[in-house]
């Protein structure tokens, strides 16, 4: 099987590069300016603006006219008419193939932030048959085995028993750290310690910029 080059950027975006082609997941606000520049696709789980940045996406579309995005309608919209027939909405149970990558789509609703705020549209992407799952914000469970799950860590919707219980039921081979930006540096002990020792599986992290092979 082909290797997958993971690259971790800052907060939820992440960076895949397999047989000379790049897809970019959920390139936002938080994360750096350049994170999609270079993408042969992008994929964007929903409409928040630390996993949507507009102005990132355009520059990447403008950059390379035979990049392409597909993502949910509510960011589709936003951007269909500029980028002609490159702009792809997709929901829950969607298949396509995006920079070479097979990609499933799984998942409908934002988790819960808070009872009185209505829940958005949320998508996660399965890569390459479980390679790779990107669940944005939500804690959907695939169903289909996961190798590497990108897990968001710490979120003002989550908590830790939450984000522990997720990992023992997706059962993933390894977790990777996403949704971080908020996290700081003195509570990342405490949360490498209790997903590590109660989640079952490999809990990894990575600090933007750095990659390993799938």
């Amino acid at each position: 099987m082909t290797t997958t080059k993971l690259t971790k950027k800052s907060h939820a975006c992440v960076r895949l590069e397999k047989d000379g082609r790049t897809l970019v997941l959920d390139p936002g606000g938080f994360s750096e300016r350049d994170a999609a520049v270079g993408a042969d696709a992008i994929l964007v789980t929903h409409e928040h603006p630390d996993h949507f940045d507009e102005e990132r996406l355009r520059a990447a579309l403008e950059a390379d006219p035979a990049a392409e995005i597909w993502t949910l309608r509510s960011v589709a919209e936003k951007l269909s008419a500029a980028f002609p027939g490159r702009v792809h909405t997709v929901g829950h149970g969607d298949a396509f193939t995006a920079a070479g990558f097979d990609v499933q789509v799984h998942g409908e609703l934002h988790a819960v932030i808070h009872p009185d705020i209505p829940r958005i549209t949320n998508v996660g992407f399965l890569i390459d048959g479980g390679r790779v799952f990107h669940p944005g914000d939500a804690l959907t469970v695939p169903d289909h085995a996961v190798e590497t799950l990108m897990l968001p860590v710490m979120a003002p919707w989550s908590k830790i028993s939450e984000v522990i219980d997720y990992v023992r039921e997706v059962k993933p081979q390894r977790a990777y750290d996403i949704h971080d930006a908020l996290l700081t540096d003195l509570a990342r002990p405490i949360y490498d310690h209790q997903i590590g020792a109660l989640g079952g599986a490999e809990h990894l992290r990575l600090a933007p910029g750095e990659s390993t092979a799938l």
